[in-house]
């Protein structure tokens, strides 16, 4: 599985990630106050269609439906005793649409946070958390995902507790880590975009980064700082379709494909080696960012 990574890292041109996943269930029926993942064993044909909808405009990497697959997230709705099935289904229907595919797929597993805060400020120790994420990984791992992917966190100490989970499940796996900078340039817990890479070195990541946030300009603008204090390393760059706004009480996210795309170049620039987007996006946004990033290139 490590051999599908290296062989879609070896090149030096830019790799399209996917788009948004959880705004597209809601979009597509899901109520508020379910737990997305649950639709990888009620809906599978939906989840799969998401993902070969991302495959079709051009993805190369396409992130499972398990980001608050944890055992965490999923005992706010009575699933904790489902965490290993829920996130073994979210990877076999992204591998299977993978192997579907003409071209070469990665396939990431998705996992976000546990939704707690890490002792001092709360009651997640460090043991705690690494074990609740090496269940979550075992269960990708079984599903068949190529890589392991953390993304949408605050806390580094939760970061960490994440890696070192991944790694006593999944030690031979490539591992990405991607943060939210959606608080003033930095994430809700303080962490600046050079502490982000710095910080993060020992663990030998694969590729580090940011997801979700305020929208293009801010993604924009951590890239390039994490890019001035490591230039040779890999960046992956995740923005949200803009910022959301309300209509008829529901999100709606102001970035069109067309600004997407223009994004994508501007990112690009600044030094992200991997992009896609996030809450917000479709698998349109994706088409026009993979068009201005093959027409630039």
């Amino acid at each position: 599985m490590k051999a599908a990574w290296d062989d879609l890292m070896r090149g030096e041109g830019i790799v399209l990630a996917d788009g948004g996943m959880g705004t597209t269930l809601f979009s597509l029926g899901l109520d508020r106050g379910v737990a997305p993942e649950l639709w990888n064993l009620e809906r599978a044909d939906t989840i799969a269609e998401i993902h070969r909808g991302y495959i079709l405009s051009g993805s190369q990497i396409i992130l499972t439906n398990s980001f608050g697959g944890n055992r965490a997230r999923l005992g706010r709705h009575n699933l904790s005793d489902q965490t290993l099935e829920v996130n073994r289904a979210a990877a076999e229907i992204a591998r299977r649409e993978a192997n579907a595919a003409e071209d070469g797929i990665v396939v990431g597993g998705s996992l976000g946070p546990t939704g707690r805060l890490m002792q001092p400020l709360g009651d997640l120790s460090s043991d705690e958390a690494e074990a609740i994420f090496a269940e979550q990984a075992s269960g990708l791992i079984d599903g068949g995902v190529d890589v392991l992917w953390i993304e949408t966190m605050s806390d580094l100490q939760e970061v960490q507790a994440a890696l070192r989970g991944c790694i006593q499940v999944g030690a031979d796996l490539p591992l990405v880590a991607t943060m939210t900078f959606d608080t003033h340039g930095h994430t809700s817990m303080g962490v600046s975009p050079e502490d982000a890479v710095t910080n993060l070195a020992g663990y030998n990541l694969a590729a580090n980064g940011a997801n979700c946030g305020n929208g293009p300009e801010e993604i924009e603008a951590v890239i390039a700082k994490m890019h001035a204090v490591a230039p040779a390393k890999i960046l992956v760059a995740k923005s949200n379709a803009g910022m959301p706004r309300l209509h008829e009480g529901k999100p709606v996210y102001d970035a069109s494909p067309e600004m997407m795309a223009q994004h994508a170049l501007r990112v690009s620039a600044l030094g992200a080696r991997i992009i896609g987007a996030c809450c917000g996006s479709t698998a349109d946004h994706i088409r026009r960012m993979g068009e201005a990033i093959r027409s630039h290139s």
